[in-house]
């Protein structure tokens, strides 16, 4: 039987111009339209909330002394801006004539590579984060004196033979160079993790109305 309900709904899928279950096919075009829109939405003012957060961080750097870790942290927070901006514009560039289906695939298709970018991006991000911290602290003056250096002239009274590089403990260097590849390696988890908290609830849905569309053109 030629027009069974699953080469309906099959060829219904296909063109947006087919005369077969176009309700169905409107149903599909509304609910995509609407999670790839609201998707839009929140990943244009999560980079809105980016930009706002590093001017508040590099302001109250300089307002508790800590410079050092405000000033690379907003050049590194703006770089993230411009990045994800650039590869929000070539969203545009997805072709929304298409029907539902290659549109869906089109976009999940970006997605995953805005994803894998980002991923990348982090293995940089998070380690320079943790050192732009770490140096900040390190150069806070406590006094006439740096926290930094006061900290290892203490060090010294109690262990003479440490050992230092620029006036720098080697267990010190040793240890965050450590931290730092631990955060590289995980970079790509925690941002998969940060991910889920911002957008999961928009993924889930996503994933479900494409294995439905999948399932209907099987």
């Amino acid at each position: 039987m030629e027009n069974s309900i699953e080469t309906i709904w099959k060829n219904g899928f296909l063109k947006d111009s087919a005369l077969v279950a176009p309700k169905l096919n409107n149903l599909y075009n509304q609910k995509s339209k609407h999670i790839v829109d609201k998707f839009q939405r929140m990943f244009k003012m999560n980079l809105i909330l980016i930009v706002f957060g590093s001017f508040i961080v590099l302001i109250a750097s300089f307002m508790v002394g800590l410079p050092y870790t405000g000033v690379p942290m907003f050049i590194g927070m703006n770089v993230l801006v411009f990045l994800n901006k650039k590869l929000f514009n070539s969203l545009k560039l997805v072709d929304k004539c298409k029907n539902t289906y290659d549109y869906l695939k089109a976009f999940d298709s970006w997605l995953k590579s805005q994803i894998n970018i980002n991923k990348k991006f982090a293995r940089f991000f998070y380690p320079f984060v943790f050192l732009s911290m770490i140096t900040g602290f390190w150069m806070k003056k406590s006094g006439s004196q740096r926290i930094g250096d006061h900290a290892v002239q203490k060090l010294l009274l109690t262990y003479p033979d440490l050992q230092l590089v620029g006036g720098v403990p080697v267990v010190g260097v040793l240890g965050a160079l450590l931290i730092v590849g631990i955060l590289a390696l995980l970079a790509g988890r925690i941002y998969e993790w940060d991910l889920k908290i911002i957008y999961g609830r928009i993924f889930k849905k996503f994933d479900e109305l494409l294995a439905d569309i999948k399932e209907l053109r099987a």
